[in-house]
């Protein structure tokens, strides 16, 4: 006769991993509880105890893929010695990482998250946020640089953010379309075509 007790214990840490690739790859709205509960290895009733809900299960695994998957290609950008440097690094660190590997699916969770507003309103506002943190470094590096002189005075800080910005949501997208690195990189070339010049 099986013992009765508590439930067995689980590694919430591995679970949300799981969840966090299971929801990069299909999404919020195609993933269900069931598929969840298949990759993170519990029971539904161990998934809510845990978690809460589905809607509060994707947006832990979204803040968990900015913890774990941001630093690899964002931290580029304060590393170059140049702001320039920085955003070039940041790019080709993208189209290293964003094309699918063996551990993870292709494309940025946080900018092919939530497009749509069918989706849960937290999901849309924290998938935003994230995209608007991104911007917010961009920016802040642009201005730095404009401020030291390496980008000229009337640089349009704020046009040129969004504009780096929109080439990685770019790769993001083309890379989850299974365009590879060499070609990614090629796109990395021509945008750094478009920095301003100081002549």
């Amino acid at each position: 006769m099986a013992a009765i007790g508590r439930p067995r214990e689980f590694d919430r840490d591995a679970a949300l991993e799981a969840a966090m690739l299971l929801f990069w790859r299909k999404g919020y709205a195609a993933t269900s509880i069931n598929d969840l509960c298949e990759a993170m290895g519990i029971a539904s009733p161990s998934l809510y105890a845990a978690f809460g809900s589905k809607e509060a299960l994707y947006l832990e695994a979204a803040e968990h893929y900015v913890q774990v998957q941001g630093p690899p290609i964002w931290d580029h950008l304060t590393q170059g010695a140049t702001a320039r440097a920085g955003i070039e690094k940041l790019l080709l660190a993208g189209a290293e990482i964003l094309p699918k590997s063996r551990t993870t699916p292709s494309g940025c969770m946080a900018v092919l998250a939530a497009v749509s507003d069918e989706w849960p309103a937290p999901i849309v506002r924290a998938a935003k946020k994230v995209r608007l943190e991104m911007l917010s470094r961009l920016r802040s590096r642009l201005e730095t640089a404009r401020t030291e002189g390496e980008l000229p005075t009337s640089t349009d800080v704020d046009g040129l953010s969004r504009f780096y910005l929109g080439v990685f949501e770019g790769m993001a997208v083309q890379a989850r379309d299974g365009v590879a690195q060499p070609d990614l990189q090629g796109l990395v070339a021509a945008a750094m075509q478009a920095w301003p010049s100081k002549g």
